[in-house]
């Protein structure tokens, strides 16, 4: 029997390769706009984060999101992240 493979990504801030499932996704689209991805389907630019406070925290503080998505990442787009990681 064959078990399916699990897609991996890496954290853009904590670099750690973690199963796809357990990262929150933030795009840049087609058209600017910067937005927290939950089905991860969205089409862009995208890039993943940890579901974890701390790695919210250090991207806000060392702008890895911004420079992972090329683009300065809106004020809502972090209340959306602290959002979906705190339920």
């Amino acid at each position: 029997m064959k078990t399916k493979k699990i897609p991996m990504r890496t954290c853009a801030v904590c670099r750690q390769n973690k199963p796809k499932a357990e990262l929150l996704r933030v795009v840049r689209t087609p058209d600017g706009s910067v937005l927290v991805d939950s089905v991860g389907k969205v089409s862009g630019r995208g890039t993943y984060i940890c579901a974890d406070e701390n790695c919210l925290k250090q991207s806000i503080k060392t702008k890895a999101l911004a420079r992972a998505l090329e683009t300065e990442i809106p004020e809502e787009v972090y209340k959306a992240l602290e959002k979906e990681i705190n339920g």
